[in-house]
């Protein structure tokens, strides 16, 4: 996993789900959901300080006490106004301290900046705060979650960036242009995010679909509390819906389409691992089966990549 050193199975978790903002999921079955994950063949999962205020990072840190071995990330910077001025050496310590005692560790694995502010990607202070942070012992590497492909380019020209955490799903094909092949020449490894476009490409949705008050794929529809790339992919969700059902004739047979969408992320050269989240057992399984599942062919991924030209690069392709 780039410059970590480490090895991590292609398929991890991502952790977000267990935290807050996809609607209530209980701690038996956040934890019930984790051990699962583990079970299946998972040894990389994604966390952040903010998913639940901390609430993912604790049952993180509870898994972490009975299955040793792990690689785990986190991120940091989100729990404060977005404003460059913030992301400074003290708070990288104060929110370090906090990341550690929630996830009950002395070495955070991987620390990644929590898609900051574009200034923060250019700014000697912070990587400097972070390699010291590296030398005292509290990260053993750091990275950075970024929202557009000119942050991880700025990123991945760093010497000591080791992850850039970067959308990367069949509705988003910007990064294979530039990202993930700067990143692959460099040895920066590239953690894939919201793989399945916050679950539209699982073709379980309709425009019958209702979510819940809790859940930012009601209330982040127009990137009222984040950036709205966060949600489906920043794709409307008509068009989304219109593009799934473009693909799923695409889907061979023995996938469902979750997986299917999830095995075009695995193929693309230079992903380093790609983190699903789960709300229950059976996803995080079905998720991490896809590792074993056989390569899709060349037609497929051309296929994948005329319904995108089509539909979805005229809407999102030069924003992010």
């Amino acid at each position: 996993m780039g410059r970590t050193g480490r090895q991590v199975g292609v398929v991890g978790l991502g952790a977000w789900q267990l935290g807050a903002d996809w609607g209530e999921v209980s701690e038996d079955e956040a934890l019930a959901t984790l051990h699962a994950a583990v079970d299946a063949g998972v040894t990389f999962v994604d966390t952040a300080d903010v998913y639940g205020d901390g609430r993912s990072e604790q049952l993180v840190g509870r898994l972490l006490k009975e299955r040793p071995g792990l690689t785990v990330a986190t991120k940091m910077g989100r729990r404060v106004p977005q404003e460059p001025a913030a992301y400074n050496r003290d708070n990288f310590r104060a929110w370090n301290d906090r990341s550690r005692r929630n996830l009950g560790v002395d070495t955070v694995d991987l620390v990644q900046l929590h898609c900051p502010p574009t200034p923060v990607f250019e700014d000697e202070a912070v990587y400097d705060a972070l390699d010291e942070m590296v030398g005292e012992g509290r990260i053993a590497a750091y990275g950075v979650s970024v929202e557009t492909c000119e942050q991880a380019l700025t990123a991945i020209a760093r010497p000591n960036v080791a992850t850039v955490q970067i959308i990367v799903n069949a509705l988003r094909l910007k990064p294979l242009e530039r990202v993930l092949p700067a990143a692959a020449g460099a040895g920066v490894g590239i953690i894939a995010r919201v793989p399945l476009a916050s679950g539209l490409l699982s073709g379980r949705y309709d425009r019958a679909t209702r979510f819940g008050a809790d859940d930012h794929r009601n209330y982040n529809r127009d990137g009222a509390a984040f950036d709205v790339g966060e949600t489906f992919s920043g794709v409307d969700y008509d068009t989304g819906l219109a593009a799934v059902e473009r693909l799923r004739p695409l889907v061979p047979e023995g996938m469902t389409p979750a997986q299917f969408a999830l095995r075009w992320v695995v193929d693309q050269p230079g992903v380093s691992v790609v983190i699903p989240g789960a709300r229950n057992r059976r996803q995080a399984e079905a998720n991490a089966a896809v590792a074993g599942l056989p390569a899709l062919s060349e037609p497929v991924r051309a296929a994948v990549a005329g319904v995108y030209d089509e539909l979805i690069r005229p809407l999102v392709h030069d924003r992010w």
